[in-house]
């Protein structure tokens, strides 16, 4: 399939660009570029403009025959929502109204939708189903829930086919350490965990310690970002059984703040300073989803999504990439044959395999496509499995070559 991924260069949305790839899809990314990076998408085609520019929609939908949309682009920060509601509503529902229109009047139907576990504002049951009420309590959730209920409005006039899925905490990164989360004001709790253990950050804060819960902090949901991913295929996959549906994306474990704590601090094997202050305002005890929905719709697992693999994932890229996508460090190498000289010491691949790949890197640059990193092209290539590629990866931060 054609797929077109609309904020594809952002967190969520370059995870689920590159398991399309996988699948053999093939995919545009359209992007502002205000949040997300170029980087994260090398070699797909981007588009780079907003779904608040009508023009640059009926062009992306007049050069290209999509057979579906994935939208991921949309403000999302609870804190920033409350600032500058205004920016949120014309944002999250203009921007995909805008989107829409453009799908209809190119008679693309199928829609996979980035919504939020914001709909539903405070739990009153745990885990939360579907069913729950919607009650927002924070502008983001707002404009998600009214952006939900108009595409089911639309449904109801126009041949849209469209599915939403309520993210709870996406976290962690791909396995294979090409992409990750790097965002300008980084509020997300697993990154900052791992900017104290860089040295970035002093000291992190746990809010509240006399929840009701096990250890007294809170407790939330952590899905894996590439399950996130994935589900976006299966719900495709599935359009026909599953138009309509708004389902939840979690694990339905849960962890507290004080057990990401000290996962981060297992995984990283640092042991940075951590103070306790008093709550905050508007933070439940409890955010936990029912996934039941997912399992029977979809027949999605969060099979990535145990917190030790999770924050592994997530560390392998952040300590790779401390300042994010402008690290000047690469992880699968940087043109020289360092990664090159891990693969063979591996037996994954011959010397003349990394001949071959340098020519090809060198050939992808004089097209003006820029410089490929090695391991990248070694997967594209077919000398490298995913697989093998992480174990190399492993000794590389190791800095395991002789």
């Amino acid at each position: 399939m054609r797929i077109l991924v609309v904020g594809g260069a952002g967190y969520i949305g370059s995870h689920c660009v590159l398991e399309c790839l996988r699948e053999g899809h093939e995919v545009v990314v359209l992007d502002d570029l205000r949040a997300g990076h170029r980087e994260a998408i090398q070699d797909v085609e981007l588009i780079e403009g907003s779904t608040h520019n009508p023009s640059t929609l009926r062009s992306a939908f007049e050069a290209h025959r999509f057979d579906a949309v994935f939208n991921l682009a949309a403000s999302c920060s609870v804190p920033e929502s409350v600032q500058i509601p205004a920016a949120y509503y014309h944002n999250n529902l203009a921007g995909t109204l805008n989107l829409v229109e453009a799908m209809l009047q190119a008679e693309v139907s199928v829609l996979i939708h980035s919504s939020t576990a914001a709909v539903y504002g405070d739990p009153e049951v745990t885990p939360i189903p579907e069913s729950h009420r919607r009650h927002p309590v924070n502008p983001y959730g707002d404009s998600k829930r009214i952006v939900e209920e108009s595409l089911t409005a639309i449904a109801q006039r126009h041949p849209l086919q469209h599915v939403c899925l309520r993210y709870f905490n996406a976290a962690g990164a791909d396995a294979s350490g090409l992409i990750g989360e790097d965002h300008a004001d980084e509020s997300h709790l697993i990154p900052l965990l791992l900017q104290c253990a860089l040295g970035i950050r002093d000291q992190f804060i746990i809010f509240g310690t006399d929840w009701d819960t096990p250890d007294g902090t809170c407790v939330r949901d952590f899905v894996h970002v590439t399950d996130i991913a994935r589900a976006h295929l299966k719900a495709l996959g599935r359009i026909d059984r599953v138009a309509g549906e708004s389902i939840n994306l979690g694990s339905a474990a849960g962890a507290s703040v004080r057990e990401v704590v000290e996962a981060a601090k297992s995984v990283t094997e640092i042991d940075f300073k951590v103070v306790e202050e008093g709550r905050r305002d508007g933070d439940p005890a409890t955010l936990l989803a029912s996934n039941l929905k997912a399992k029977e719709l979809l027949g999605w697992t969060p099979d990535h999504s145990e917190m030790s693999l999770i924050m592994e994932t997530a560390w392998r890229w952040h300590r790779m990439h401390p300042t994010g996508y402008s690290s000047t460090r690469q992880p699968l190498g940087d043109g020289s044959t360092r990664f090159g000289d891990l693969a063979v010491r591996l037996g994954f691949v011959t010397r003349e395999d990394v001949d071959r790949v340098v020519v090809e890197q060198q050939r992808l640059e004089n097209s003006g496509r820029g410089r490929k990193m090695m391991g990248l092209c070694m997967v594209e290539m077919g000398l490298l499995s995913t697989t093998q590629l992480v174990e190399v990866l492993r000794h590389y931060e190791k800095g395991d070559i002789r």
